[in-house]
């Protein structure tokens, strides 16, 4: 079964919507920097997902013509 991160980046794709999957990225990635600075509490299962987001997002750009920026 497709996670929902799978699901929204395949919709994105098929339109060519690249700028939308570039906002998602940038989410996912200050999201995973926020939980990591956080101490005291353990983030690690959090941060494991969404850095596979952020592996699923950037196959997804992939898809579309052009380079992948950073």
């Amino acid at each position: 079964m497709s996670s929902a991160i799978e699901l929204i980046v395949d919709g994105y794709a098929r339109v060519k919507d690249r700028q939308s999957l570039e906002e998602l990225r940038i989410h996912r990635r200050r999201l995973a920097g926020d939980l990591k600075a956080w101490v005291g509490f353990d983030c690690r299962l959090s941060i494991a997902q969404i850095e596979q987001d952020i592996a699923a997002i950037e196959a997804g750009l992939e898809t579309l013509s052009g380079p992948v920026g950073g």
